[in-house]
């Protein structure tokens, strides 16, 4: 008797498994079928990349340079460079005047317009008449004394070459026949000054035009070289 009630229980849970994994009793058997009434807003899901790793979002930085080169408001910067002094004035006027969000930075150089051959400048004019006569002495017939003041007054002039090869050449040859104070040196020209001016990028284009309009001779300005930034 309890044998046949084993068996008969045994069957019995047999079929009520069976039921249960067909769906009979209101279950499915496959268990990632509920997972989709079981999802948390599903319509906001989105597909990022297919098949492709996934972009890393943009920094602050990012995008706020992104912001800023939309609206203008990056930073403007060019180099006016041989300009005479009085012209270079006239710019940084202009900036103070009417674009006083610009800055600008002057550099000055003097310009070298070639070479000279000379004997640096004497005490006194007695030993520039002395050393004329020396040069005489030794053949030499193309020089005369500078006297027209400045840091060479009472210097001799041996002689003015576009090129420095040119001046090297005539010292030798003046070596050659004993003179051995004479030494090359740069003859230099007008100063020339370059502005480098830094400002808003929404201004830049009026300050080129004012600029232009100022000085309509003046060469064309050119980028600013890029400042490398310091090492972290």
């Amino acid at each position: 008797m309890l044998l046949r009630l084993a068996v008969f229980l045994l069957v019995l849970a047999n079929l009520l498994l069976f039921a249960w994994t067909q769906g009979y009793l209101g279950r499915s058997g496959n268990p990632d079928s509920q997972r989709l009434a079981q999802q948390v807003l599903p319509e906001q899901l989105r597909i990022v990349s297919r098949g492709e790793p996934a972009r890393a979002p943009s920094t602050k930085d990012d995008s706020d340079k992104t912001v800023d080169k939309r609206n203008g408001n990056g930073e403007f910067c060019q180099v006016w460079s041989d300009l005479a002094n009085a012209d270079a004035d006239q710019v940084e006027r202009l900036l103070g005047e009417q674009f006083a969000a610009f800055k600008a930075s002057r550099r000055t150089t003097a310009e070298i317009s070639g070479y000279w051959v000379f004997v640096p400048p004497l005490a006194s004019k007695d030993e520039a008449s002395r050393k004329a006569a020396e040069l005489e002495q030794l053949g030499v017939q193309e020089f005369f004394v500078v006297t027209g003041g400045g840091p060479n007054q009472l210097a001799i002039s041996l002689g003015t070459y576009r090129s420095e090869a040119a001046a090297n050449t005539r010292l030798e040859a003046l070596r050659a026949k004993g003179v051995k104070s004479a030494r090359v040196g740069e003859r230099k020209g007008k100063p020339v000054n370059a502005l480098e001016i830094r400002g808003p990028e929404a201004q830049a284009e009026a300050l080129r035009q004012a600029i232009v309009a100022l000085l309509p001779k003046a060469s064309s300005p050119s980028a600013c070289k890029v400042r490398s930034e310091p090492a972290t």
